[in-house]
């Protein structure tokens, strides 16, 4: 008597596209896609927002902080150095194509905003949280470069205006996690954080 064929699915060109669609969801699955959940998004966030404090106006906070306690007087010819390049630098990119980076910014900040809040993507709404206050950050550090380049700051005058500085972006990074957390927290709810 014969054996009864075993009951073996058949593969064929569709089994191949299945494998691969399983693995891609498998990947997806260890690797949280959504980016309010996702840790790595967080992290981003805070290292974006303590390397904006930390380099002010382009100079290492502890390069400034050693400079104002009056320590080598070398140390402060060079923090004033690194202004000054820092400065020029910014002028000068405001002045040869300042227009044209704002119309692009805004032409970015504008598309960000329609995906992320008008057709609800959550990436383009996680960008949007880091690149509106990033780009305001960098508005402020223009608008300080012309008050420095203005005053020809040196000394103590120009301590006061980096600390100004780096106090406004503290400002601005603090209020910027937090609205992000809040609105990042409210999607977890809404959605689920495993939807």
């Amino acid at each position: 008597m014969l054996d009864p064929p075993t009951s073996r699915p058949l593969e064929g060109p569709g089994q191949a596209e299945d494998d691969e669609l399983d693995f891609y969801a498998r990947v997806f699955e260890v690797i949280d896609m959504r980016s309010f959940s996702n840790l790595w998004y967080w992290i981003g966030l805070a290292v974006f927002w303590s390397s904006l404090s930390y380099y002010v106006l382009g100079v290492p906070w502890d390069m400034i902080q050693r400079a104002r306690r009056g320590g080598e007087e070398r140390m402060a010819a060079d923090v004033q150095d690194l202004v000054r390049v820092n400065v020029n630098r910014l002028l000068m990119i405001g002045r040869v194509s300042g227009l044209l980076a704002l119309w692009f910014a805004a032409f970015a900040m504008t598309l960000l905003a329609i995906l992320a809040f008008w057709y609800g993507v959550e990436f383009a709404q996680a960008v949007f949280f880091i690149a509106a206050p990033g780009a305001a950050v960098g508005v402020l550090a223009v608008n300080r470069a012309h008050r420095i380049a203005n005053e020809q700051a040196v000394g103590e005058v120009l301590y006061r205006h980096l600390l100004h500085h780096r106090r406004t972006v503290q400002a601005i990074g603090m209020a910027s996690i937090f609205v992000t957390a809040m609105f990042g927290m409210y999607q977890n709810l809404a959605i689920g954080a495993w939807g």
